[in-house]
């Protein structure tokens, strides 16, 4: 991207400086380090970083109207409504891939979008650590609009925390010590001070929730919620069941409220307009089916973890589906192999994350992480015993 940086890292770069680095990100919490890191962060060029966050703000315009909620009021399945929705999602997320135009350029497609939080925590913790062990030049930040840790974690703190005591604000999670992203959760729970709660583990009075420790039995005021539903649904029937107590009417504050994980996702993308946002449509709304199918993917709007994606997309493809509203057909676009390895170029994808502390009239952005795949897709099944992949976080001219 910045071919200059490219190469100075490149050249720069040692194997034992790796595994150093690695060394270091996996200091405090051994062993919950549970995907792979990539061996170098992304570099991007001003003008690059301005057209992705034109996107964004554009995509912010949308979700701020007034008729949003109108809008998007099928997005959420009735069996996973929560009550007491607030009026914006505290966090959002937008996944570009770096990719090329039909002229060859390269340009930020939106791929994904959630309202939904990411690895927050520790992204505040690895660009120290990359910092550190690759020495990084002046003139580059992996944070946005002036951030930097301090005044990040501050804002993380104010929306998720938001005054009360922390023992009373904790991270729910479905088996959160078995989930891929546990090392979020600790570094969350370092920063923030709040305690990491199964959903298995919640007790409920009345419409309040509690949880305990030590022989106590503490109040949980606010949650900061990472439970996916669609991943709830594939849990067991016991833990299922004591999903439903998340339905009921509570006294509890949510950061953020589940329905917007629905409200700011796949469902959103047919009523977005930009450059950097491929053409999208609902299965339902599609009177001919375009020809070219071999230039759009397939989605379902309601899946986890990328499950039931078509990418290589038939009509005998379109003609299974039996629910094509809750589908939605999508551009495909051109990722480009533009990150230079040792062992052949990589794509990359990049998340920005956006904060909305409640009393804003807008949510703003504030930091990223990255993703390098040398496979057919971005995850760590299509980059099996690949190097120069995995995850990373793209720094961003000053």
């Amino acid at each position: 991207m910045v071919p200059s940086m490219r190469e100075w890292f490149n050249t720069n770069f040692t194997e034992e400086k790796y595994q150093a680095y690695l060394h270091e990100l996996n200091a405090p919490h051994p062993g919950a380090l549970d995907f792979r890191v990539a061996e170098t962060p992304i570099f991007l060029d001003k003008a690059f970083t301005e057209t992705m966050l034109s996107a964004c703000e554009s995509i912010v315009d949308v979700i701020t109207q007034y008729n949003f909620k109108q809008l998007t009021s099928h997005a959420i399945p009735d069996e996973v409504r929560v009550p007491n929705e607030n009026s914006h999602s505290h966090f959002i997320a937008f996944d570009f891939g770096i990719c090329e135009d039909e002229e060859g350029q390269l340009v930020p497609k939106l791929i994904e979008m959630q309202g939904f939080p990411t690895l927050f925590a520790f992204q505040a913790f690895q660009p120290e650590i990359a910092e550190k062990h690759f020495t990084l030049p002046a003139g580059y930040t992996s944070y946005l609009n002036g951030f930097t840790k301090q005044t990040y974690l501050q804002l993380l703190r104010e929306i998720i925390v938001a005054g009360h005591d922390p023992e009373n604000v904790v991270l729910l999670e479905i088996l959160p010590h078995k989930q891929k992203t546990r090392i979020d959760f600790y570094f969350t729970e370092d920063y923030l001070g709040i305690p990491i709660v199964d959903l298995a583990d919640i007790i409920k009075v009345g419409r309040n929730l509690y949880y305990e420790k030590a022989g106590r039995r503490i109040a949980i005021k606010r949650i900061y919620n990472r439970i996916i539903f669609d991943d709830l649904q594939q849990q067991t029937d016991a833990l299922q069941e004591k999903g439903k107590i998340l339905l009921e009417e509570l006294d509890v504050e949510w950061a953020p409220h589940p329905n917007w994980f629905y409200r700011i996702s796949k469902f959103t993308l047919p009523y977005l307009h930009h450059d950097c946002i491929p053409e999208t449509r609902f299965l339902s709304d599609i009177k001919v089916i375009p020809a070219d199918l071999e230039n759009y993917v397939l989605k379902p709007l309601f899946s986890f973890s990328g499950q039931g994606v078509v990418i290589d997309v038939s009509r005998a493809d379109i003609d299974k589906v039996t629910d094509p509203h809750n589908w939605i057909l999508q551009r495909k676009v051109k990722y480009a192999e533009v990150i230079k390895t040792p062992d052949g170029p990589a794509k990359a994808e990049i998340r920005i994350f956006y904060f909305w502390k409640d009393g804003d009239t807008r949510p703003i952005a504030t930091q990223n992480l990255a993703r390098l795949s040398k496979g057919k897709m971005i995850g760590v099944r299509y980059n099996k015993d690949k190097e120069w992949v995995g995850g990373t976080l793209a720094y961003f001219e000053r």
